[in-house]
């Protein structure tokens, strides 16, 4: 398929061609990244169901770098490219605030190219170089106001996430001087034929706890509580609806799965790594009035329940994961444009200044429940039919604590979310608020097609027939070390 080095030539080649003409053309920057976005969003949905090996230059795996399209990075493209559309529409009219558009969407579209990359990439050194890219241009982002607390946010996750790329970069070196590969289909072959060393257990360490700081999880997630409020709107929906999951999530499990393969040692620390998010996630987000800062203790939490199902390893954790992956990028996306909204419209993030919102910001505060409702697992909404699986899987594999702790979390996770709907948009109206309107036309969009997803997909993709779509993203990761027979064909 020839479609698929262009889920990274596109994006790359736009981030480069906008500063060439958009100080002619003012409307440019907000055309092509729009245009972009769209593209990769149809590419994605026409890849549904295909796999297919593109070999850089004909070069033949291992020798050759190759790009690899297979059920779990096909679900991952959908996923980057969705999320990526309806944050560049909100930000046509969102990033008339800040200085430079050119700037950003060429950024922007550097991150969309960098986790294209990392998902497609068969070359382990190429998903550092990928990551590496996401991560450069999301430093950026996350710092894009100029004012202290961008700066200072933006630093601190500079820092650490340097410190990420760091032990990901020595964990592949590692690997190259005990096997002399970098093709992750290779690498598992010569893994499965000689067995694991000290050299390579030091290398999986190295990598896990380099994904993990690259996903948030606990005890790797300091820098992500101040990286995703600072950032403008648009960014925080990508950094937690996509991006913690492309270079962090997704990173750690195809790794973990398809070259290393699944032990019981290392289940069971992934386990326990998707727990301990989970719970401190969410009683961390319990005490915010920062409407930003407690989404992104959340964020933490609910990648928390995708680690925790996935890492058990059955078919049903796996099928729980991904659709709650898929789910958190959509509800979660969307609570973060809400969030813009507010700060867009009364200048503030802080929940004890509002109340009341609703009246006079009805998109807003309509979508904002419909997304609380799908965070929370309140039926019928996508985000209840991703933690019933997962809350099944954990009882079916006789994981019974942590069943439990999945429930008592989504319960405290509800009352927080109880809390945002109190304090900001529900009880009376301000004085203050009295002249406030609701953001405009091309920022409601995004927020309406969100909560028309939040909905649709807790219809859609009941537990059942309507969830096979997802099969091929959950075979990919149960086949194992198997996955270097789709690569190597032999």
């Amino acid at each position: 398929m020839a479609i698929v080095p262009l889920f990274v030539a596109v994006p790359l080649a736009a981030a480069f061609f906008i500063p060439m003409v958009s100080r002619s053309f003012r409307w440019f920057p907000d055309f092509l990244g729009n245009l972009t976005s769209f593209a990769l969003l149809v590419m994605s949905l026409s890849a549904i169901g295909k796999s297919d090996v593109y070999r850089m230059g004909g070069w033949p795996p291992p020798i050759g770098i190759n790009l690899v399209l297979d059920g779990l990075s096909g679900l991952m493209l959908i996923v980057i490219s969705l999320v990526s559309l309806m944050a560049t529409l909100f930000s046509v009219r969102y990033m008339e605030q800040y200085t430079s558009k050119l700037r950003y969407y060429s950024l922007f579209l550097l991150m969309v190219a960098g986790m294209n990359g990392v998902v497609l990439s068969g070359d382990m050194f190429n998903i550092f170089v990928f990551i590496e890219i996401a991560s450069i241009a999301s430093y950026a982002l996350v710092g894009f106001g100029c004012e202290r607390e961008e700066l200072e946010a933006s630093f601190k996750y500079l820092v650490l996430g340097s410190v990420a790329s760091t032990l990901i970069l020595f964990g592949v070196a590692v690997i190259y001087g005990s096997l002399g590969s970098l093709n992750m289909a290779h690498i598992s072959r010569l893994i499965a034929a000689q067995g694991m060393n000290k050299a390579l257990y030091f290398s999986l360490a190295l990598l896990v706890m380099g994904f993990s700081l690259k996903a948030a999880l606990v005890p790797f997630h300091a820098w992500l509580p101040d990286a995703h409020p600072s950032a403008p709107a648009p960014i925080s929906a990508m950094l937690s609806g996509v991006l913690i999951k492309a270079i962090g999530v997704y990173a750690l499990i195809r790794i973990v799965f398809n070259v290393f393969g699944l032990s019981p040692l290392l289940s069971q620390i992934l386990m326990v790594l998707g727990t301990f998010s989970m719970i401190i996630g969410v009683v961390l987000a319990i005490g915010q009035w920062d409407f930003k800062r407690l989404l992104a203790y959340h964020s933490i939490s609910q990648i928390g329940y995708v680690v925790l199902s996935i890492g058990m390893g059955t078919p049903l954790g796996i099928l729980g994961g991904l659709l709650h992956l898929m789910n958190h990028a959509v509800f979660k996306s969307l609570l973060f444009l809400n969030a813009g909204s507010v700060e867009y419209t009364t200048g503030t993030r802080q929940l004890e200044e509002m109340g009341g919102l609703r009246e006079k910001m009805p998109v807003t505060g309509g979508t904002s429940l419909i997304a609380s409702m799908s965070i929370a697992g309140v039926p019928p909404f996508n985000g209840f039919w991703s933690k019933l699986i997962i809350i099944l899987a954990c009882v079916q594999a006789r994981h019974y604590g942590y069943a439990l702790c999945a429930v008592v979390v989504s319960l405290i996770t509800l009352a927080s979310f109880l809390k945002i709907q109190k304090f900001g948009f529900f009880g009376e109206l301000r004085q203050r608020w009295a002249e406030v309107k609701e953001v405009p036309a091309l920022m409601c969009i995004p927020m309406v097609l969100l909560a028309i997803l939040c909905v649709g997909m807790g219809l859609l993709l009941l537990p059942g027939p309507r969830a096979e779509i997802l099969q091929p993203a959950v075979q990919a990761l149960t086949l194992g070390t198997k996955y270097a027979s789709l690569i190597l064909g032999r």
